[in-house]
């Protein structure tokens, strides 16, 4: 079912994102890209995984041209972004 499709993980380097990555790593997936806005924890993934096949893009959920123009070429997206709550 997955075998050479794209995935892509917005919000991939949260927990429940960083869950859903390490559950695909070793499936057929051709690429797995994981979207967010953290470099910081984007590298220590690529760093910790050693992953070829794993993409990482910088972007924030809430530019949704951002979004779409780097959906393009998924098969699959799952979006495991949370909204933060804002503090007054």
């Amino acid at each position: 079912m997955f075998k050479d499709k794209v995935l892509m993980i917005v919000g991939g380097t949260g927990s429940f994102g960083n869950a859903i990555l390490r559950h695909f790593l070793d499936s057929e997936l051709k690429e797995i890209r994981v979207f967010s806005r953290d470099e910081k924890k984007q590298e220590d993934m690529r760093i910790e995984l050693k992953s070829g096949k794993i993409n990482f893009i910088i972007g924030d959920v809430r530019d949704l041209e951002c979004i779409n123009t780097d959906m393009i070429g998924d098969d699959y997206m799952n979006q495991a972004a949370e909204k933060k709550k804002e503090t007054k």
